[in-house]
């Protein structure tokens, strides 16, 4: 699983905004990730709104129709304004490197406004990159680098040799912990395969179980003997103060 994918199910959002779709590539796993394996086995049948924006229309196929639920056509800078606030996630994917930084720094900023979190992701050496595809708005034009996210408060970087990688929004801080506690996790289970510990930790964490659950067992039984014995103190309490009292 990419660290974009992860983020994404880890984030677990009930909408999404896909800026700039391209061949569709984030709206495809989103919809695999957060609906196919979501163990409704529902095929074709979306829970989740998954949007998107696409300033080069030639680029939209029938399976974007597919697999987003809207694919607005046109500049993300005049779009974005438009947009009332409520999704849950916005991906920007592979996309600010293709404005100035002043425009970019916009789209972001109206990103914030209109979703709860934002992914970014652009290239660590952006190159050269002029007009592809018949598409003018390939075009690299703008370099970012860690310090020009300083400005934000919520948000964490992830460690990636080709991209920078920044998580910004409310929830920035549960998705960087949710992501530690699986890494720990699945390293662990690496470490315990290696060393072939695997197996006999499991018997032994079963074992524990069977135990524990014995001993609830007998507390239970031995509380509800208790309680009978308790009954029948009283009860026999009870009738010794009425022959008392004849």
């Amino acid at each position: 699983m990419s660290q974009i994918i992860e983020l994404i199910a880890l984030s677990d959002p009930k909408s999404i905004l896909d800026v700039g779709v391209g061949f569709g590539k984030y709206g495809f796993l989103a919809r695999e990730y957060l609906e196919l394996w979501d163990g409704r086995e529902r095929y074709n049948d979306w829970t989740r709104r998954i949007d998107g924006i696409e300033a080069h229309a030639e680029y939209i196929t029938p399976m974007h129709r597919f697999i987003y639920d809207d694919v607005m056509i046109g500049d993300a800078l005049k779009i974005l304004p438009t947009l009332k606030s409520g999704y849950d996630l916005v991906l920007l994917i592979d996309v600010l490197e293709h404005f100035e930084f002043e425009a970019g720094r916009d789209v972001l900023r109206d990103c914030m406004r209109c979703a709860r979190n934002v992914l970014v992701s652009v290239p660590r050496d952006i190159g050269v990159m002029e007009s592809s595809f018949d598409n003018p708005h390939q075009t690299h034009r703008f370099q970012w680098e860690k310090h020009h996210f300083r400005s934000l408060a919520d948000r964490f970087f992830i460690h990636n040799h080709q991209s920078l990688i920044c998580y910004v929004g409310p929830d920035a801080r549960t998705i960087r912990r949710k992501r530690l506690n699986r890494k720990a996790r699945d390293l662990t289970i690496d470490l315990l395969t290696t060393l072939h510990l695997k197996k006999p930790i499991k018997r032994l964490l079963r074992s524990r179980h069977a135990i524990i659950g014995q001993t609830k067992r007998r507390s239970t039984g031995a509380r509800e003997q208790g309680t009978r014995h308790q009954g029948e103190v009283i009860e026999g309490e009870a009738r010794t103060l009425n022959k008392e009292g004849r």
